[in-house]
């Protein structure tokens, strides 16, 4: 599916995080940096050892990664330029401050996309594997946040990468809601 916010193009697309194109793709990260499972673990692996070594200056710089901040590396061998880690949260009960903080996960990564001149983006569905949070209720605050921030700053693209065609199907629903109101 293509739609356009302002003068961003919005693609939602199933496929493989580590393959896409865009400038920069975003990591599910855990909040060590030290890669992990799922796509944390898929882009370290196929990103290679490079990737790693610039997670564990920041970490010695700054400490862990809290939940909702982001923070860039190279994208090592990846086809991206550059990679923006962000830490979503793991889903409790949702009375946890869970969508604010999956919320601040976007928003971040698109801030600091934007700081760095960064013009077209890739985005997993954050916490929805290992961490839980339910993926109608993620797909919803992911492309609610990415829509509000593209009507304040443009991008050439902003992709959302579904791993499968089940997310793909939930997203594109989320879409429809979202975009009729």
């Amino acid at each position: 599916m293509d739609a356009y916010v302002g003068k961003t193009r919005v693609r939602l697309l199933q496929g493989d995080i580590t393959r896409q194109d865009t400038e920069a793709i975003v990591n599910a990260a855990n909040s060590s940096l030290m890669g992990g499972g799922g796509v944390d673990g898929a882009i370290h692996r196929a990103g290679g050892p490079q990737i790693l070594e610039e997670c564990k200056e920041i970490v010695a710089r700054q400490g862990r990664l809290p939940t909702g901040e982001a923070v860039l590396t190279s994208g090592g061998r990846l086809a991206a330029r550059y990679v923006i880690h962000t830490v979503g949260p793991v889903w409790q009960d949702g009375r946890h401050g869970e969508p604010e903080l999956l919320r601040n996960a976007y928003y971040n990564s698109l801030s600091l996309a934007k700081k760095h001149g960064i013009r077209s983006l890739s985005f997993p569905s954050i916490s929805t594997g290992a961490y839980r949070f339910p993926i109608e209720k993620a797909a919803r605050i992911a492309l609610s946040t990415v829509c509000d921030f593209l009507k304040e700053h443009a991008f050439d693209e902003v992709r959302f990468v579904l791993f499968s065609e089940k997310d793909l199907r939930v997203y594109e629903e989320a879409w429809l809601e979202i975009s009729d109101s």
